[in-house]
């Protein structure tokens, strides 16, 4: 190929992507409309009560319930990014322009960011709480504002950074992203040119950040466990570390989604696309499913305002109903 038909090549790329989400079922997407419409409804419904009644309620705003409620919005708000549309490529709506597939990339990836990060203030709290109990209240109004921003800062710099980079790739091979989102895995399969710079910053910036949360999340809890089993006892070592399994098992399901569904996506694997989608579709549907059961209705204020609300909405019901 000559130079100058290389250079024409290298300056034409793609504006629209055709998304075809499971290309092994194709033909019959449509089929699964429904059950992710399910999905998509009862990420609302576990979701949405909990984080009205954190909003209304004044007692639960307290650090603890702010960052639960902060860790379900976020959860929901880049749901909400991939399902809509995912819902309408199954029927046959599947074209994306480039911008809105860049967006949708950096909602997703600014949203996991700051799962990550929420899940680290959450350790933070509970190291706080229970190896500095006098000082927990000075601590954590004192540092969590600081902190939240300083996350929020590193979130939103490393997600625009990532999408910076693949904004400058050239798509001029196919345009069929066989994924249900855009992710820079898939758009870096359509590009053309020497990217290795871009996938290599990129993997860098995804490493870094994982291992630099997980670190500070297992040190956290170790120290909070040390400081149980030596200081704590009877029921005050069991309300530790009964709150601190609860924190721990949505941090472990998080990460071990989240790197089931990496290493699937890794060249060397001859997984089929389907099996890699739906491993990437339950690593990020699944958290906003459980996340609300574990801490919302394993949290007793809040099952007990939920049931309250409920009771207070028959009583209204049947008011109305004898007048």
């Amino acid at each position: 190929m000559s130079e100058s038909l290389i250079n024409q090549t290298l300056e034409f790329s793609h504006s629209e992507f055709i998304m075809l989400s499971f290309p092994g079922v194709v033909k019959h997407r449509y089929l699964l409309f429904i059950p992710f419409l399910h999905v998509y409804l009862m990420i609302l419904v576990c979701n949405f009560p909990i984080i009205y009644r954190i909003w209304v309620e004044p007692s639960l705003h307290t650090p603890m319930y702010s960052l639960i409620f902060c860790i379900l919005v976020v959860s929901v708000f880049y749901d909400t990014a991939i399902i809509p549309k995912m819902l309408v490529s199954f029927l046959g709506l599947d074209t994306i322009s480039r911008t809105v597939c860049l967006m949708q990339m950096f909602t997703v990836y600014s949203g996991l960011l700051a799962e990550s990060l929420i899940l680290l203030l959450m350790a933070f709290d509970r190291y706080v709480a229970i190896c500095k109990p006098l000082h927990y209240h000075t601590i954590m109004n004192k540092h969590l504002l600081v902190l939240s921003i300083i996350g929020c800062i590193r979130n939103c710099s490393f997600a625009c950074l990532i999408v910076i980079l693949d904004s400058q790739i050239h798509f001029c091979q196919s345009n069929i992203i066989l994924h249900f989102h855009c992710e820079s895995p898939m758009l870096h399969n359509l590009a053309c040119g020497d990217i290795s710079t871009i996938q290599n910053v990129g993997l860098l910036v995804r490493t870094v950040l994982t291992v630099c949360d997980i670190s500070i999340i297992s040190l956290s809890y170790l120290t909070i466990l040390k400081v149980a089993m030596k200081t704590a006892a009877g029921g005050a070592r069991h309300k530790a570390l009964h709150t601190c399994s609860t924190h721990l098992f949505v941090v472990i399901l998080l990460y071990m989604l989240g790197m089931i569904s990496a290493v699937l996506y890794q060249p060397a694997t001859s997984v089929p696309y389907d099996m890699q989608n739906m491993a990437n579709s339950v690593s990020l549907f699944l958290p906003a499913i459980v996340n609300p059961i574990i801490y919302g209705f394993r949290m007793k204020e809040v099952r007990a305002g939920l049931l309250s609300q409920r009771r207070g909405t028959r009583f209204d019901n049947r008011l109305f109903n004898s007048n």
